[in-house]
């Protein structure tokens, strides 16, 4: 064996009698992610995962763990029997690696096993002596200390660990139905189906493109995000649905300010025809209130109007910055950024509507043939996938 990992949950712990189906398709998220990396053993138990690299690269299974969404932290673990002299050799070989003189220290014991014939106080006192006698300068300090050795005493043996890396948290993807992202080539969409499968959603994304309006490179940019996105959330399905007539009609047919109002509308009638198909719950988007003017409330009220389907709107209370930030941790932002131009920024019009009527835009509506555009773009529709399947 090359590394173990120990991988804790947090939310998933506060399920109930529901609790195991979180865990179970927690260890089978992490044994999907993980078979393409390394050969590693995956097993629960006690409210814990571990992870053993058989063969493989140790890092790239860190790296990909962290990614993993369900998973609070993670630590390499050393293993010692069940004897206190093995744990407190293994404990000085361990801790030698990130002792320094004037480290300030504690000792943490948790005894899982109430066989073990000292408490858990006891461990800590006769391990951290161990410590001191062997490693030069260090300084007990259990109040406010520099670095911890965490010592867990199980059914079988004893496990050590100095580090604790952050994971993703949130719930395992695959827990809590599936939703179809409205997935552009901007900062927005991409972020807001991250945090849709957070929270255990599964996902499939829908793009509208309008060639030759918009470049191929545009369109390679939402390929490139959706390859990101199944980093973290498995098996992604792209529909690609050919927007150019839709565009073309609205926009020699109704009012230019009216222009993204409409395209909005036409979006979420094609996207929820496609989300019935697909077995889809909600329709997941990027807006956030007042950002733009199709994400008004006013706008928002008039556009929704046109589905009975629910709209989850992860973003709808962050500010710019903050969907940055979240981008450029999750690797979207680069892709994002890329100059070339969707179907949403093509044709915006210079004075666009941000408190639009709902007659108003029922009635330009009325010179369209809607059910037409609509079968005729879903016709034309093409399906591409990324990752694999949970």
């Amino acid at each position: 064996m090359k590394e173990l990992y120990l991988v804790r949950y947090g939310e998933i712990g506060l399920k109930g009698k529901n609790r195991k189906f979180f865990e179970n398709r927690l260890t089978a998220n992490i044994k999907r992610t993980l078979q393409t990396v390394a050969r590693c053993k995956v097993y629960q138990t006690h409210s814990r995962n571990f992870v053993a690299v058989l063969d493989g690269d140790p890092a790239e299974v860190l790296n990909r763990l962290t990614q993993i969404f369900g998973i609070v932290s993670i630590s390499p673990v050393a293993i010692a029997s069940l004897e206190l002299e093995a744990i407190k050799l293994v404990a000085l070989r361990e801790f030698a690696a990130v002792a320094r003189p004037g480290l300030r220290f504690k000792v943490e014991t948790r005894r899982a096993n109430k066989q073990f014939p000292l408490k858990s106080p006891e461990v800590s006192r006769e391990v951290g002596a161990y410590l001191l006698a062997g490693l030069a300068d260090l300084v007990v300090d259990v109040r406010t200390p520099e670095a911890v050795l965490e010592v867990e005493i199980r059914e079988n043996d004893a496990y050590l660990y100095t580090q604790t890396i952050p994971g993703p948290g949130g719930l395992p993807v695959g827990v809590a139905g599936k939703g179809l992202l409205l997935l552009s080539g901007g900062i927005d969409s991409p972020v807001a189906g991250w945090l849709a499968l957070k929270r255990g959603a599964t996902l499939e994304a829908v793009h509208f493109y309008s060639h030759p309006f918009t470049s191929e490179r545009a369109k390679e940019k939402v390929f490139d995000l959706c390859r990101e996105l199944a980093r973290f959330g498995g098996k992604i399905k792209l529909h690609l649905v050919h927007f150019t007539e839709i565009q073309t009609e609205l926009r020699l047919k109704t009012p230019e300010r009216l222009t993204i109002t409409l395209m909005r509308r036409m979006m979420l009638r094609i996207a929820e025809r496609l989300a019935e198909k697909q077995g889809a719950l909600a329709l997941i988007t990027g807006e956030s209130l007042g950002q733009v003017a199709s994400q008004t409330m006013e706008s928002i009220n008039v556009i929704e109007r046109v589905t009975t389907m629910p709209v989850f709107r992860p973003l709808i209370a962050l500010d710019k910055t903050e969907i940055v930030t979240i981008a450029q941790r999750i690797g979207t932002y680069p892709i994002s950024i890329r100059p070339y131009e969707d179907c949403c920024t093509i044709f915006l019009p210079e004075f666009p509507v941000t408190r639009p009527q709902l007659a108003e835009v029922e009635a330009a509506e009325a010179v369209l043939e809607i059910e037409a555009l609509i079968a005729n773009s879903l016709a034309k529709t093409e399906t591409i996938q990324y990752g694999s399947a949970l």
